[in-house]
């Protein structure tokens, strides 16, 4: 691999983990996109070097989150426990299915999900909430104080959310996760966010844990498939590891809402890029 190349790829990695650590998707939904459109690398070897990305950015973004104490380590465990199978299903299924498909399924769910997100987090939108808030009588908003108590009622008794959810939440996330080789923390986040009122800021720290254990398993199953260029992880590696601990810091200073809407409108760039291509 020249230098020139090897330099690229640091860049792209210092973006993708600064970014990918901020809104929780651990980076390879751009580090993935990256190799196929700029490296024209195979769907198979792009997949399987961005599960490893993936890890690697995981890996050191959650020990900062855990310093700043954000993680839900119950959910992040229980949702892990099911993306274990499906990761290996992800895996088995990009072995025997891919295509140029792979392209319109990854770009369709990225346009899809980032549409959600813009709709949901546009200045509109914000607009009418902050005017529903200002009929409070305390006139002010909380974010985290105004979703644990929304959300009391999917909790259990011990004030968890419901394994009868995060399970299968977990399955779908692990195998997306194996097959895309970009993490499923980019559809995790607003699940949590939007289904279950967890708080932007600890959905996307327990994402990110969550990641550390699910991507490990579609680690090892990429290695056993040999869809893994290690120079392109050896330089990847090095720029999400330094983009992860920028990504730590500036996460503490930018509001929810801004988390959203940035990884709303990466998503539909990237997706229509996808779909130029």
């Amino acid at each position: 691999m020249e230098l020139t190349t090897g330099l690229l790829l640091l860049a792209v990695g210092i973006i993708a983990g600064s970014y990918g650590t901020i809104v929780g998707a651990g980076g390879g939904f751009i580090f993935v996109p990256a190799l196929l459109l700029l490296f024209h690398m195979d769907p198979k070897v792009a997949a399987g070097s961005g599960i490893v990305i993936v890890l690697i950015n995981s890996l050191s973004g959650v020990i900062g989150y855990a310093k700043q104490k954000r993680i839900d380590y119950h959910t992040g465990l229980t949702l892990s426990i099911g993306a274990l199978p499906g990761s290996l299903l992800g895996v088995w299924l990009l072995q025997i299915y891919s295509s140029s498909y792979f392209y319109v399924i990854f770009a369709t769910i990225l346009v899809a999900l980032g549409i959600f997100l813009f709709a949901n987090n546009s200045p509109l939108a914000i607009l009418k909430k902050k005017k529903v808030h200002l009929m409070n009588k305390e006139g002010s908003y909380d974010e985290v104080a105004a979703a644990s108590a929304v959300s009391v009622s999917l909790t259990d008794k011990k004030g968890h959310l419901p394994i009868t959810f995060i399970l299968p939440i977990g399955f779908l996330m692990g195998v997306l996760s194996s097959y895309l080789g970009i993490g499923g923390g980019w559809l995790l986040v607003p699940i949590l966010i939007y289904g279950f009122k967890v708080p932007t800021h600890v959905a996307t720290a327990t994402s990110i844990f969550s990641l550390t254990l699910y991507s490990l398993v579609g680690v090892i199953s990429q290695m056993f498939y040999n869809s893994i260029d290690w120079m392109t992880v050896f330089w990847g590696g090095l720029g999400v590891i330094i983009g992860s601990q920028i990504g730590v810091l500036l996460s503490k200073k930018i509001p929810g809402k801004v988390i959203l809407q940035m990884l709303s409108v990466l998503l539909i760039v990237i997706g229509f890029r996808m779909y130029l291509n």
